[in-house]
């Protein structure tokens, strides 16, 4: 066979042209002292703050960030098997910060601080998209007031405590409480809008919890048809304190990334974001702070244990139009001790927060669900974040119900009350009644005006405590059996006006008609 040198040639000079010769070069140091979670670096004299490091160990690499810059050397956390890493363990930089995996992909699964699934389904492909894990919050320029609202499908919430789309509002209370159960009641209640425009995408975040607890709200979500616009990551109680302190961050950035699609010419978005609960982050960071030796302030937290939750939470906003409208509405959720709201970190997140919910256990041990304390709860966007008719029926109904505890706890001295006063306790004992609800049941906004309607219109004053329930669901059969027209009119026109007479007489018929069955509490 003949030899073509004109060929070679060709071949020799196109593979000279193609050649580009890149020099890598990275940082190299050692670690000089490792455990729980927490490795010291000598020779990493450039490295950045919050920069993601390798590790060369023997199983592999493995990942950590730089958390703390000293004279000599640096101080990281490890995010993986820090078991794996040993002294003179050579470490590199890599001039990258923390990135999370985020897009539609996410959707359904359940993942750790990560972004890699732990569900035993297949990998999570995202075809490459990614966030940074901790960014600047946006400026005032990127906002406009919150004035959409969120609606829970709870009556006490949607009544006198509203959420509006970008607000951020605090769960609190002790254990056992309820704090989860309102969390998963508002993501379960986004069901009806999925694959509208005014959809509410849901990522929830579990800190610190029993796998067993995960497992259980992963299966109510999937039961009410939830988990197909759900994510939910899970940092549990078995993992290393670095994971817990970065879940929330992670579900933070997931989220942002739907919330800024207006932003680039796609269908703004909508996000519910809850984190369960920051009281577990907070001990996970005190507890690398103090492994890396910083400086413990009060109740032994770090000095920037504030600034651990602002820079989280101040990053769920209401865009303005101009920025795509798409918004991140933060549901965080803090555990209190007896009770104790002015302990540290509790007074801290509702400093940061727009409100807060406060469950009382007193109210749960007496049957009241959700055991709502409306003194202390409030709402600092208010009637903002409502629609017209709720406000109309609303209005009064915190003074009144607030009133009706004062009065309830006046009357058990056993003084004799006027009859004004013994309308109101009887008036105030139906509401409470009436704002009763059972779990993973939500109520659609419109039904919810009705309901309250009926109570403040005094049509439930003479029916006795355990036929509140039955006479509610009845009535909102007949709006939306014989009365659908009235009911719709409603939902058009989003207030009562101009429809107060109408419904006032249809309340009236309804009652004359209505004849109590088998009376059951709930």
């Amino acid at each position: 066979m003949k030899i073509k040198t004109d060929e070679i040639t060709a071949v020799i000079k196109q593979e000279i042209e193609q050649f580009s010769s890149e020099l890598e070069i990275s940082e190299v140091g050692r670690v000089v002292e490792v455990g729980d979670g927490i490795a010291r670096i000598y020779g990493l004299a450039n490295a950045m703050a919050g920069e993601l490091l390798e590790f060369d160990t023997a199983e592999g690499l493995v990942m950590g960030q730089v958390m703390n810059l000293e004279l000599d050397t640096v101080g990281a956390v490890i995010y993986s098997n820090y078991l794996a890493v040993c002294e003179g363990d050579t470490v590199r930089s890599t001039n990258r910060l923390l990135e999370v995996p985020v897009g539609e992909a996410l959707l359904g699964r359940v993942v750790d601080p990560l972004g890699r699934a732990i569900d035993g389904g297949p990998e999570i492909d995202t075809g490459g998209l990614t966030r940074k894990l901790d960014i600047v919050a946006p400026g005032i320029a990127f906002r406009q007031p919150v004035k959409e609202p969120l609606q829970t499908g709870i009556k006490a919430i949607d009544a006198m405590i509203p959420i509006g789309r970008g607000q951020r509002e605090l769960i609190i209370g002790d254990r056992k409480t309820g704090k989860t159960a309102i969390a998963l009641d508002a993501i379960i209640n986004q069901r009806d809008w999925w694959g509208t425009p005014d959809a509410v995408i849901c990522i929830y975040v579990a800190i610190g919890q029993k796998e067993s607890t995960v497992a259980a709200v992963v299966e109510t979500l999937k039961q009410h048809g939830a988990m197909d616009y759900t994510t939910v990551i899970s940092a549990g109680a078995a993992k290393p304190a670095p994971l817990q302190y970065i879940a929330p961050y992670a579900g933070c950035a997931m989220g942002e990334f739907f919330m800024w699609q207006g932003a680039e010419g796609k269908t703004p978005k909508h996000v519910l974001c809850v984190y369960d609960d920051l009281s577990k982050q907070a001990q996970a960071y005190r507890q690398l702070s103090l492994l890396l030796r910083r400086p413990p302030g009060r109740e032994a937290y770090p000095g920037d244990v504030f600034y651990l939750h602002s820079r989280l939470l101040e990053r769920a906003t209401k865009l303005s139009d101009n920025h795509g409208g798409g918004s991140l509405t933060a549901l965080p959720v803090v555990e209190t001790q007896e009770g104790d709201v002015s302990a540290y970190i509790p007074t801290n997140v509702i400093s940061i927060t727009d409100g807060q919910i406060y469950l009382q256990p007193e109210l749960f041990a007496a049957g009241v669900r959700p055991a709502i304390n409306v003194g202390i709860s409030v709402s600092r966007v208010g009637g903002n974040a409502q629609i017209k008719a709720m406000k109309e029926v609303a209005g009064s109904l915190r003074l009144d119900l607030a009133a009706y505890r004062e009065l309830e706890a006046f009357s058990q001295v056993g003084t004799e009350l006027d009859a004004t006063s013994t309308r109101q306790l009887e008036r105030g004992a139906r509401m409470v009644e009436l704002l009763k609800q059972s779990q993973f049941a939500p109520y659609d906004g419109i039904d919810e005006c009705i309901s309250i309607l009926a109570g403040t219109r005094g049509f439930l004053d003479d029916l006795k405590r355990e036929q509140v329930h039955p006479f509610e669901k009845d009535l909102i059969d007949f709006f939306r059996g014989p009365k659908k027209d009235l009911r719709q009119k409603l939902a058009e026109a989003k207030s009562f006006q101009g429809l107060n007479e109408q419904f006032t007489e249809a309340l009236r018929e309804f009652k004359a008609n209505w004849q109590p069955g088998e009376a059951e509490a709930v």
